[in-house]
């Protein structure tokens, strides 16, 4: 008799992770999963309850990943807009991550679409020290920046358009200087 392989839990998500990130969350299945590790979908069920609890660990690795890139934005000496750089960065680069996280219908109201997690959190902050802004009027600017920094990744993760690194550099710190103006010009109140 051969021997049994054993496959880890954290096997089973690098290799689902791996599916996901080339083929999309729509094949992932127990038989897929399978083929790659060359076993059957035993070693799947013995060590998750079933798929959808696998799919959620693969969800999250996916967030964090996402996590990493905003993060490495942030803490960078230009972090407002590298926010919004490595956003349209994990979208050109993850592609079916991006449409998992970004692309999917959620309950959100546009009052929610900016504080969903921390890392919205601490692109306020940075916004804060780029304009100058209140943290309340910080947030109301940074979700206009963000449904046009939406916007181009859409527009890259779904190869619409291709656009080179300059040129989505330049598009997107023209227009968040030009609707920065465009407060200044109202006379938005300036954080104390």
């Amino acid at each position: 008799m051969p021997p049994i392989i054993k496959f880890s839990k954290e096997k089973i998500i690098e290799v689902a992770y791996e599916i996901v990130k080339n083929e999309g969350l729509n094949s992932l299945n127990a038989r897929r999963i399978a083929k790659e590790l060359k076993s059957s979908i035993q070693p799947i069920f013995h060590n998750f309850k079933n798929m959808e609890e696998l799919k959620e660990q693969v969800i999250n690795e996916i967030y964090n990943k996402y996590e990493e890139y905003m993060l490495s934005g942030i803490n960078e000496e230009k972090g407002y807009k590298n926010t919004g750089l490595s956003f349209i960065r994990f979208a050109k680069d993850y592609p079916e991550f991006f449409k998992i996280l970004f692309m999917q219908k959620t309950n959100l109201t546009f009052k929610d679409f900016v504080e969903t997690d921390n890392i919205d959190n601490e692109i306020i902050k940075a916004g804060q020290k780029f304009t100058g802004l209140s943290y309340e009027k910080q947030k109301e600017f940074q979700k206009k920046v963000s449904i046009f920094t939406f916007g181009i990744a859409c527009l890259v993760s779904t190869k619409t358009v291709n656009f080179s690194e300059s040129e989505i550099d330049k598009l997107l710190g023209d227009t968040v200087l030009e609707m920065l103006k465009g407060i200044n010009a109202k006379g938005e109140e300036k954080n104390e």
